[in-house]
């Protein structure tokens, strides 16, 4: 088959509910593709669709591996909590992991369908990304892990001119992103012929969803609701009592997480914790649509249209049989 759907587009718009009537419809199973559900015990903040579902342990003949999978309405899940809060997770560690489930799926006569928010994630898996070849260099991440965005930017425009151009406001203030450029700058001037490893590209097609963004703005208000009487609070209290700290990339960089240690550490109320988070994820969800609306291959529908669902059923079913379609 060695074909790839991808179900993408901002939160809060059903992409992993679309994507389990899909996986029944055309024997498929969901690879999740989200930068924050890959962490255990992150379930409520994350909006991980594991209500109802059962975690699947994998088998390798008679023994069971630690690893295994969500399974929702009877649809495998994957790629949800691969590591714990403190423990590091990149796109380098996303790529190969998910084209190992990718080459399972196929060899298994499975549809493999690509499912979230992680614009990045998609577009390395999708069209590959060199600089995931690029080791990691502890030396130089503990020279630069106390320096500031300003100082971090300055010294990737002295390694890489070009790169430091290309990078947006949000790139130039965030440490991460920066000093893994440093990195892979330095490694590029170390070793001037070195090569990336060829990728593979798989035959995909690309399912946006979207809605206006009044409508939009309700659906993550209903959200912030509903993750707060799930019990948001008593989770991220529960992390904090394992000892996870602020401090981890897991809780201090997730959005309905890094919200609430302003509240924690008494310095904030409830109320305006709640107020900031929902506008956070409204700001996330247009940055998100920002990032999607660049890929001319997305066929985009409107949540908010009668029987959209049908349309995308009978779109994938025309690629399937022809190999490629476009929207009737």
């Amino acid at each position: 088959m060695n074909k790839l759907l991808v179900i993408c587009g901002p939160t809060a718009t059903g992409k992993t509910g679309l994507g389990i009537r899909l996986a029944k419809e055309f024997e498929g199973e969901i690879i999740s593709v989200d930068s924050r559900q890959v962490y255990r015990g992150m379930n409520i903040g994350t909006g991980k669709d594991i209500a109802g579902g059962v975690w699947r342990t994998v088998r390798r003949g008679k023994e069971r591996e630690s690893g295994g999978y969500w399974e929702v309405e009877g649809v495998p899940i994957h790629l949800l909590d691969i590591v714990n809060p403190n423990e590091e997770f990149s796109v380098a560690h996303y790529y190969r992991l998910a084209w190992q489930e990718i080459k399972n799926l196929w060899r298994r006569g499975k549809l493999p369908v690509l499912a979230g928010g992680t614009g990045f994630y998609i577009r390395a898996v999708v069209d590959g990304i060199e600089t995931k070849d690029v080791p990691r260099n502890l030396e130089i991440r503990t020279r630069i892990k106390d320096w500031s965005p300003e100082k971090l930017f300055d010294q990737l425009a002295k390694l890489d001119s070009e790169r430091a151009a290309l990078m947006n406001h949000s790139d130039r203030n965030n440490s991460r992103r920066l000093a893994r450029a440093i990195e892979v700058a330095i490694f590029r001037n170390e070793n001037p012929s070195w090569r990336p490893l060829r990728h593979q590209k798989p035959n995909a097609l690309f399912i946006g969803l979207k809605i206006a963004n009044e409508m939009l703005d309700k659906r993550i208000e209903m959200r912030v609701k509903g993750r707060l009487k799930e019990g948001l609070e008593d989770e991220i209290r529960t992390l904090l009592n394992q000892g996870y700290a602020w401090e981890s990339s897991a809780l201090n960089d997730t959005l309905a997480y890094k919200e609430w240690r302003s509240f924690f550490e008494g310095e904030k109320t409830r109320e305006e914790v709640i107020d900031c988070w929902q506008t956070d994820e409204g700001r996330y969800a247009r940055k998100q649509m920002t990032w999607f609306r660049k890929d001319k291959r997305i066929n985009w529908f409107d949540i908010s249209q009668k029987r959209w669902q049908d349309r995308a059923v009978r779109l994938v079913k025309k690629w399937l049989v022809e190999g490629n379609a476009q929207q009737d």
